[in-house]
């Protein structure tokens, strides 16, 4: 019954020739490719140039980093993971180890890292014979001769400023946001002063309970601090916040 109404049009040949278009390209090419430079190059003996804000493989700068925790909270793939590692000059210290396997190289820990310890290399040729050969040591995770270009920084209008129609003040988060005390929670536990990587804490007398025991709270020195959050998490009453500048 199809064949009834396919009768009433005409039969054109030529409508298959479209595949002679793909031909046709393909030896256009040939003949650019042999005239010119190939458009491949022979790798791995050839490479390409690599910029070095290219985003590869995540690395530290180890002096610089102090342990915060913030590149392993970031990290939207959960391959960073802070590990105990010994350092000549602090002892025991805690580093971040990168599972390279995992890894998206989104660049994310390098960019909310307060110190710029973290930072992305461009390196990409990461190909191992097994696991755990991509799990990268806060050692491993070093690059010679790391500029400021792998730096990833992060910057922030503040709502404050684009209200009053500032649009050329980035500002950097760590920088001006700070931790703010609920008084009413607190218990003077200490574990925030404790807890803090870069010594931002201090417990102060401010007086005295009912049973002559001295009352104490953190003092916070904002040249030092670096919003890591630290304290906010350590507190075992909720009464440390982030305070968010707007």
């Amino acid at each position: 019954m199809a064949m009834k109404y396919l009768d009433k049009y005409p039969k054109n040949n030529a409508r298959h020739l479209w595949v002679l278009k793909s031909f046709y390209t393909t030896f256009k090419q040939i003949i650019k490719t042999t005239r010119h430079r190939p458009v491949t190059i022979m790798y791995p003996y050839e490479k390409e140039w690599i910029p070095d804000y290219y985003r590869g493989r995540p690395g530290l700068v180890f002096d610089k980093c102090v342990g915060c925790g913030i590149c392993e909270r970031i990290c939207p793939t959960t391959c960073i993971e802070m590990v105990e590692v010994d350092d000549a000059k602090a002892g025991k210290v805690v580093r971040p180890q990168v599972n390279v396997g995992r890894c998206m190289m989104c660049g994310y820990c390098a960019e909310y890292c307060p110190t710029k310890a973290m930072i992305t290399t461009p390196e990409y040729e990461l190909a191992a014979y097994t696991r755990e050969g991509l799990i990268f040591d806060p050692y491993q995770l070093a690059y010679e001769g790391h500029n400021e270009e792998m730096q990833v920084h992060m910057h922030e209008h503040l709502l404050s400023d684009l209200q009053k129609g500032i649009t050329d003040n980035p500002v950097n988060a760590s920088l001006v946001d700070r931790p703010a005390l609920d008084d009413a929670k607190c218990i003077g536990c200490s574990r925030c002063a404790k807890e803090c990587p870069v010594g931002a804490v201090e417990m102060i007398v401010v007086g005295e309970n009912d049973k002559g025991k001295p009352i104490k709270r953190p003092k916070f020195d904002e040249a030092k601090c670096i919003a890591c959050e630290k304290c906010v998490m350590i507190c075992p009453k909720d009464a440390l916040a982030l305070k968010e500048v707007l």
